[in-house]
């Protein structure tokens, strides 16, 4: 659905954006792949390897909404992966994390409906669940505004969803490359904030292919969850560095021990799938949408009304040897 297409994404240059725009050059043939981000030198360092006739590279900000309306012009598809993500940075700079992460998606939503970009899929964030930081505060209100853009829309042809993981394995400030530098700079122990920690677990290739997927799953509305596996963070320390010493430091600011995906309090609106969840919208739109059965056919069913998706109560674990193999994928050995 991506040949012959014109597709836009915001944080562009970070680890999500690269290996969505390899994907997308090794399977499609797009008309163009708009790179949108802030940071001139990432752009040139990504250029040197994304270097095709349909790639194009736009310095801006999402906080700007005149040089988001202007990149949007003939584009099809608009993934929105830009935000502000450090936990802690996000704490002790709090209007900053609100004005990218929401007055940003603002600026997405309105840029997207002035194009009549065809669909539109926002990146969230376990964080924006039951959220305890503003990390995930400021995802929810995000995600929240990206549900209710489709009522915006109305009959205009513009779609908005949005999809929601856990941690990335190997994203760029995530705990693996973080192990990864203290093991090779000779460190005689590894940092753990609390031995009972846990977190959903998924390859960057993975979260590329699940919102692959999203575009020709969604309708509008939905919030879309992959069903994934746990790591316990003592078991992943292990797997890096069997021989070191583990250190307990304490939960860093506005950290929690586990994370969830798809609360309680919204298991009346959660719908269970083959190998992902969908939580339908909170509000009513002004036309029917049948959330039961997606654009691909494939056909969900509600959950149980106490249903929570929390990475400590998950029945899949990964062992410390599946660890090692996904590293190894990874290339983060």
């Amino acid at each position: 659905m991506f040949t012959n297409k014109s597709i836009l994404i915001t944080g562009g240059t970070g680890s999500f954006g690269k290996q969505f725009t390899k994907t997308i050059l090794e399977r499609y043939d797009p008309k163009k792949v708009i790179i949108y981000s802030r940071d001139e030198l990432k752009q040139f360092e990504m250029e040197q390897v994304f270097n095709q006739e349909c790639m194009r590279y736009f310095i801006g900000d999402v906080r700007d909404r005149d040089r988001l309306t202007m990149a949007m012009r003939g584009v099809d598809y608009v993934i929105h992966a830009a935000a502000l993500k450090q936990v802690p940075a996000a704490e002790y700079n709090p209007m900053e994390c609100i004005k990218t992460n929401v007055y940003g998606a603002e600026n997405v939503i309105h840029a997207a409906l002035a194009n009549k970009v065809q669909k539109v899929i926002a990146l969230s964030t376990d964080k924006a669940a039951n959220p305890i930081n503003l990390y995930g505060a400021s995802k929810l209100a995000s995600d929240k505004l990206f549900v209710a853009a489709n009522n915006i829309a109305g009959q205009d042809p513009t779609r908005f969803s949005v999809v929601r993981y856990g941690n990335v394995v190997g994203s760029r400030g995530s705990v693996v490359p973080f192990f990864k530098n203290l093991i090779q700079n000779g460190t005689d122990h590894l940092p753990i904030t609390d031995d009972r920690m846990t977190r959903f677990w998924i390859t960057l290739q993975q979260g590329v292919d699940f919102v692959l997927k999203g575009f020709e799953r969604m309708q509008g509305g939905e919030l879309f969850v992959p069903n994934i596996p746990s790591v316990r963070i003592v078991d992943l320390a292990t797997a890096m560095a069997p021989d070191l010493p583990q250190r307990i430091i304490g939960i860093r600011p506005g950290e929690k021990l586990h994370e969830v995906m798809c609360p309680g309090d919204d298991s009346h609106l959660t719908l269970a799938f083959n190998d992902h969840y969908v939580i339908r919208p909170t509000i009513q739109y002004s036309y029917w949408v049948d959330f039961i059965t997606n654009k691909l056919g494939e056909t969900g069913c509600p959950v149980n009304q106490d249903f929570e998706y929390n990475s400590g109560k998950n029945p899949h674990f990964l062992t410390i040897d599946e660890i090692k193999h996904i590293n190894h994928i990874s290339g983060l050995e």
